[in-house]
């Protein structure tokens, strides 16, 4: 059994032996205020899967706790230990390098020989930043490869991964798996469109790959712009080469787009390769292989990411599974050695917790993005945390990497046109059966408060555990010492 699993269990044990301490000692709320219990009773929702703690960032009062030191499974929310404890280990200014290396000579524009990428775990290389990178390419003067692509992504161990194991979902672009030279997330861009001319829809993807290719089956109909995907089904080849879109798309329904993970990381690196190269005019007939750079040689030239501070606001206020992933093998290699892999990253965020004087009992981080049904943590574990990164020297860049409400991120669609728009900077986590929100609020009094919220319960991410944390928050702008 994994060695942090095995720590995972044992300590389940004490946290309950805590959580009666803690009820013993008076700390826990008696009970919960009366706008949050009607929501309770209305929603026939059970009080003991919830999780609540609330304390007041200045002097530390507890203004709420309810069942605070239960370990729960808390989704996206976990991405916050992931986050904040890069910026402390890593700091702000971090940047990931992507190293281009000729393997061959050079003359008049021409590579006699192969070009070999090397990443770092940059997770952020979008399709614009592949163009920016093989555009300084040109310009540092090559025009024409002759040989082949090598890719050298062996900065973290690669382990099998299966992207369906989570929800059987393998497609989705959610469950794309880490990566140290990941292109775009390994993702395209479906675009549906309708046509009133043709009973067969248009589909159009970005970006073009020449290695994937789709077959579209997909019929119009007259009806009403329902259903799960609108209708659309997918299936794929094995080795995700290929698509076939079927089923029937509402003729009543306006132009759709979806994201899905397509190919491996690597084929999809060769595809894009491909494609913007040739867009910016360079020649390229070549296949693609694994590589390992040899680390003693010069690189052609090296590519910088945005610094980590701007990145996380990208993981945190999105979401984003895939660089979360990144960003935990990111501190395996870097603050314990490269390959860096899941078991060396969870190693380090224990260290870092122990450190920092933070409890680790019950807490399991298992890939840095919670997506994961066995990650759990508590509210009163989260608060901690939350109450760090506020006295830290990087609180101002945490802070802004938060979705804020009824503004933008996961929060956009969220207290939209009420006080409490703009007036909390959140983390929201949501999976079947776990809705879970935190992150900081600034009070109608002035204050600023820590806020908590973990609910695992039957069918709460369906909407009530939103309706239960925005009860949660309303009351909580409110109060008055």
């Amino acid at each position: 059994m994994h060695c942090y699993l095995k720590k995972f269990l044992s300590s389940m044990i004490l946290s309950v032996v805590l959580f009666y301490a803690s009820m013993a000692s008076g700390k826990e709320s008696v009970m919960l205020p009366k706008n949050i219990q009607s929501v309770l009773k209305h929603r026939n929702l059970n009080p003991s899967s919830l999780s609540v703690l609330i304390v007041d960032l200045e002097n530390e009062d507890i203004i709420l706790s309810w069942n605070s030191k239960v370990p729960r499974t808390p989704a996206s929310v976990m991405k916050l230990f992931t986050t904040a404890i890069a910026l402390d280990a890593l700091g702000p200014t971090y940047k990931w390098k992507t190293a281009f290396y000729v393997k061959g000579d050079l003359n008049d524009g021409v590579l006699s020989g192969d070009l070999l990428i090397k990443g770092y775990g940059d997770p952020y290389l979008t399709t614009e930043n592949v163009w920016k990178m093989l555009n300084r390419l040109k310009v540092e003067g090559v025009k024409k490869i002759t040989g082949n692509l090598l890719i050298d992504d062996s900065y973290f161990l690669n382990p099998s991964y299966d992207p369906g194991e989570f929800d059987n979902e393998p497609l989705r672009s959610y469950n794309v798996g880490p990566n140290a030279l990941m292109f775009n997330f390994r993702s395209v861009r479906f675009f549906v469109e309708s046509s009133i001319e043709d009973e067969y829809i248009k589909i159009k993807q970005d970006p073009l790959l020449p290695n994937f290719r789709f077959s579209n089956n997909l019929k119009s109909v007259v009806s009403k712009c329902v259903g799960y995907q609108k209708g659309i089904q997918i299936s794929s080849s094995q080795k995700k080469e290929k698509f076939v879109f079927s089923g029937t798309f509402p003729d009543s329904c306006q132009d759709y787009s979806l994201f899905r993970s397509v190919l491996s990381h690597n084929e999809y690196s060769y595809g894009l390769f491909q494609s913007i190269w040739k867009s910016i005019g360079g020649e390229f007939d070549g296949v693609w292989a694994k590589a390992i750079g040899d680390e003693l040689l010069e690189p052609f030239f090296v590519h910088e990411s945005d610094s980590l501070s701007y990145l996380i606001s990208k993981i945190n206020k999105n979401s984003n599974n895939a660089m979360s992933r990144n960003l935990l093998l990111t501190l395996a290699a870097e603050k314990i050695s490269a390959p860096g892999d899941i078991i060396k990253g969870q190693k380090f965020i224990y260290s870092w917790l122990e450190e920092k004087n933070l409890s680790t009992d019950g807490f399991y981080i298992e890939n840095g993005s919670g997506l994961s049904r066995i990650a759990t943590v508590s509210a009163d574990q989260i608060i901690h945390l939350l109450k760090y990164a506020y006295a830290s020297d990087f609180m101002p860049e945490f802070l802004s990497s938060l979705a804020i409400s009824g503004l933008d991120g996961t929060m956009s669609d969220r207290n939209e046109n009420d006080e409490l728009t703009g007036k909390l900077h959140i983390k929201t986590g949501s999976i079947d059966h776990v809705s879970s929100v935190a992150g900081y609020i600034h009070s109608k009094s002035g204050k600023r408060y820590g806020l908590a919220i973990i609910h695992n319960e039957r069918d709460i991410h369906k909407g009530f555990g939103e309706e239960l944390q925005d009860s949660i928050m309303q009351w909580l702008y409110n109060y008055e010492d």
